[in-house]
């Protein structure tokens, strides 16, 4: 079976005797490929290349821990701290960031996550991951078109109307945004796929 890459598409390529993962930037005869990491002026042919493995899906609160640590470590040590962060997990130690001045954070429910997940994040970590996509709903309080609970950003202030989304008015809500209003709210959430045009 012969792969067909095209622009923008993650491989691997051995380079200086490892394995890298890389992206193609341009494609000449649909055989030769330029590849984004230095050195660009080189062409690889296509049988030199073989598909990245699909990046990890990562939960969002684990992208803002990361970038957490990387604005308190350098980047190449932030990478560090995190796969320690991720490996003592579970071994008598919570999940935790330590910030810059040296306090812990501790990122609650954290735990039994990276536990569970362990080497799904190590791997995320050391090739990439893209961040699962939190789960959107309106909040229908009342039994007709104009129940639902919108909010306007300009005056922060919450009112009862369609679900229609105008500029400045906010109808779409996270999970953690419903129970962070009032736990009971969510009783009235209804996911954004399920409601039809």
């Amino acid at each position: 079976m012969t792969a067909k890459f095209k622009v923008g598409d993650r491989v691997q390529v051995i380079r200086d005797n490892k394995v890298e993962i890389d992206t193609i930037i341009a494609t000449q005869n649909g055989t030769m490929h330029q590849l984004d990491k230095e050195p660009r002026n080189c062409w690889v042919d296509e049988w030199q290349l073989a598909p990245a493995p699909a990046l990890v899906v990562v939960p969002q609160w684990f992208d803002d821990a990361y970038k957490e640590v990387i604005e308190y470590n350098w980047n190449e040590y932030a990478q560090k701290a995190l796969l320690h962060f991720i490996a003592r997990t579970g071994f008598g130690n919570q999940f935790s960031i330590v910030e810059s001045d040296g306090t812990q954070q501790y990122c609650e429910g954290a735990t039994d996550y990276v536990r569970e997940h362990r080497f799904d994040l190590i791997r995320a970590v050391l090739d990439g991951y893209t961040v699962e996509k939190e789960a959107l709903y309106y909040v229908k309080v009342l039994n007709h078109d104009l129940g639902y609970l919108n909010f306007y950003t300009g005056a922060g202030e919450y009112f009862i109307d369609s679900r229609k989304n105008d500029d400045g008015i906010k109808t779409q809500y996270t999970e953690t945004e419903i129970k962070a209003l009032n736990e009971k709210l969510w009783e009235c959430a209804v996911p954004v796929e399920e409601v039809s045009e």
